[in-house]
């Protein structure tokens, strides 16, 4: 009964719309030549039988269309159709049983008629919110669009200036030490050793600023393939934090779309983080594949996993970043606590997204 109810309610509501698009002197026209159809139909079953509900449709359709003055006269117009059609039907005349009946149908086509109107601007009202709460959404998004893209830029330049710069330095540094090493090497004195060890930490001292500097701006991604700077993401990982990082990708994965390769690589990065720091995993595996027209990201840990009290996706800032940056690129992500011990990362990327995605940007 409910399902018929809401099945009714759908099909009147679709029409209204419908309507809402006739010119009036159309729905003008529709309205009486429904309401005389009511009137005959109401005459031919007899004053006996009740046939005001059939009255209700054209009085909806004017209120609807062309306003409350209009209705309240299509109100009036049942009520005197109403009374010539029982008339002419053979209704005996009884003036205050008429009177009542007439003012109690005119009471009831008021207050459809008031009804119709208070419904209507209630729809009015709830597309003006939605518009204005839609666009309000919209600029949201766009701002947070504009921070995460200030936020990038912002690593790159820091990558760059560690790469240029400081790397630069530390290099003519470690030449310079070199020079002084190889002096003090010819005089045979003791403290070769000491100006050996200097060069050496300064050597491990470039090698973590370059992986520093490629974990903050990890791509030309244009120039290269999307396996790779994965790869390197998993060697890194391993250099830093002395864990075991592995990248597997068992086929090449049809995505060329920088921003959306940096999205996938920043939530890889900010799950091996999270593995670490929180899970305290020694064990990491990132998987790349591509299937069945998805893309399917996966970072599996050995770690200690969530609590169970512990809901993964209202917890720490960096997973609200891992899902708004999966929803920037049209992609879902699920953090699930694996039954023995760990935890995976799924990031599911449909290929349909990505080309929307890029025909997006390029607008």
């Amino acid at each position: 009964m409910r399902f018929i109810i809401c099945s009714i309610f759908k099909f009147v509501k679709a029409l209204l719309r419908k309507i809402e698009t006739w010119p009036e002197w159309l729905a003008i026209l529709v309205s009486l030549l429904l309401l005389s159809a009511a009137g005959i139909g109401d005459y031919l079953t007899g004053y006996e039988v009740g046939f005001f509900m059939f009255y209700l449709i054209p009085l909806i359709l004017g209120s609807w269309r062309v306003g409350s003055v209009f209705g309240i006269s299509m109100a009036i117009l049942c009520v005197g159709t109403w009374y010539l059609s029982n008339s002419l039907a053979g209704a005996p005349f009884r003036p205050l049983v008429t009177l009542w009946n007439g003012s109690m149908l005119l009471v009831l086509f008021l207050i459809v008629v008031g009804m119709v109107k208070l419904y209507k601007e209630l729809e009015v009202r709830v597309q003006e919110r939605t518009s204005a709460l839609t666009e309000e959404m919209a600029k949201r998004r766009l701002l947070e669009k504009e921070l995460l893209e200030a936020s990038e830029r912002e690593q790159r330049r820091i990558g760059h200036d560690l790469h240029d710069s400081l790397c630069q330095h530390l290099t003519g540094t470690a030449l310079a030490g070199q020079v002084l090493e190889d002096k003090l090497a010819d005089k045979a004195l003791p403290e070769t050793a000491a100006a050996n060890r200097v060069v050496g930490l300064i050597e491990e001292a470039i090698g973590m600023t370059r992986s520093i500097a490629r974990g903050l701006n990890p791509v030309e991604m244009q120039a290269v393939e999307i396996e790779d700077h994965f790869q390197d993401l998993a060697t890194n990982i391993n250099d830093q934090f002395n864990v075991t990082c592995k990248f597997e990708c068992p086929q090449s994965v049809p995505l060329r779309d920088p921003t959306v390769i940096t999205h996938l690589y920043r939530i890889t990065q900010e799950a091996i983080t999270n593995a670490i720091r929180h899970g305290k995993a020694r064990c990491i595996n990132v998987g790349l594949d591509a299937a069945d027209g998805e893309i399917v990201l996966t970072v599996t840990d050995d770690g200690v996993g969530y609590r169970e009290n512990q809901n993964p996706r209202h917890d720490g800032m960096g997973l609200h970043i891992m899902a708004y940056r999966a929803s920037m690129i049209g992609a879902t992500i699920n953090i699930e606590r694996l039954p023995t011990q760990g935890t995976r990362v799924t990031c599911t990327l449909q290929v349909a997204a990505v080309s929307e995605e890029t025909h997006a940007a390029k607008k």
